[in-house]
């Protein structure tokens, strides 16, 4: 998934010879990494592999000590976050970012006007707009438009963030961790949407969720101490014997005098890489 994507076109996102130092430790180190339109990208690997610390580099939070990133065939780097995003690159974070205060058709509402120039929101009409009414509808919240964002629970707040980026209008969605602390239905619902909005936007997703990665992801990147460990579908990635080295965090030789069979599969599965 490094290089040229299939059929010879440019990727979407392009990070090369990616690195990033803090006081000495290197969060990430020489990380390549491609990303082509209209995928639904996942990035897994263990607390610390740097999945964190490569969003906030792509979205101008952070600044490389080396490389490049290119986001759809221009240099990101040396370019700060809201000019990142009117570039065309959202992102949502662990903790859903919302105005408690106001409705969430208004959150979804001042989102959409990010786009929009002085003389367009002067002109702008009261009440709901056909534009956010879709994002509302697509992220399921059109029935609680009129609700405080304050009063949603966990997930409804990750969602309305996520309609907050489509209202945006952006081509590629960062989501970080979007499925935490969320129930199996909010799960669900969460990778459905993700697959529907894959169809009209890049997406790229980190995630720990194991048994959610495997339902939903068609490509993973993992990434181990900063680097990318491996890179693939999901079956191929889980069958890297260097995977699950990392996830069962044990050598192969205190392994090898494990016992084999269902209790091995058990563990494995508790770790998320069976």
């Amino acid at each position: 998934m490094t290089g040229v994507v299939p059929g010879g076109r440019e990727p979407l996102l392009r990070v090369t010879g990616l690195s990033v130092v803090f006081d000495g430790f290197r969060a990430i180190d020489g990380v390549d990494l491609t990303v082509a339109e209209g995928e639904l990208r996942f990035l897994i690997g263990p607390n610390g592999a740097g999945k964190t610390t490569l969003i906030d580099v792509v979205t101008g939070l952070t600044r490389p000590t080396e490389g490049t990133v290119h986001f759809a065939g221009r240099t990101l780097n040396g370019l700060r976050e809201h000019q990142v995003v009117r570039r065309g690159v959202g992102r949502t974070f662990q903790t859903a970012v919302v105005f408690e205060e106001l409705t969430v058709e208004e959150n979804v509402d001042l989102a959409a006007s990010f786009r929009m120039r002085l003389p367009a929101l002067l002109r702008r009409r009261k009440g709901r707009s056909d534009e956010v009414a879709a994002v509302l509808d697509r992220a399921g919240l059109l029935a609680l438009a009129e609700r405080p964002a304050g009063v949603l629970s966990h997930g409804q707040r990750q969602w309305l963030e996520i309609a907050m980026l489509l209202a945006q209008r952006p081509r590629l969605l960062l989501l970080d961790e979007p499925v935490a602390g969320m129930s199996r239905d909010e799960r669900e619902r969460t990778g459905e949407l993700l697959v529907e909005i894959a169809r009209e936007h890049t997406v790229v997703v980190v995630e720990h969720d194991m048994e959610f990665v495997r339902t939903y992801a068609s490509a993973v990147t993992v990434l181990h101490e900063g680097r990318v460990l491996t890179e693939g579908d999901m079956a191929s990635v889980q069958a890297d014997p260097r995977v699950q080295e990392v996830y069962l965090g044990r050598s192969r030789d205190t392994r090898a005098a494990e016992p084999v069979g269902a209790d091995a599969d058990a563990g494995r599965e508790r770790e998320g890489v069976a």
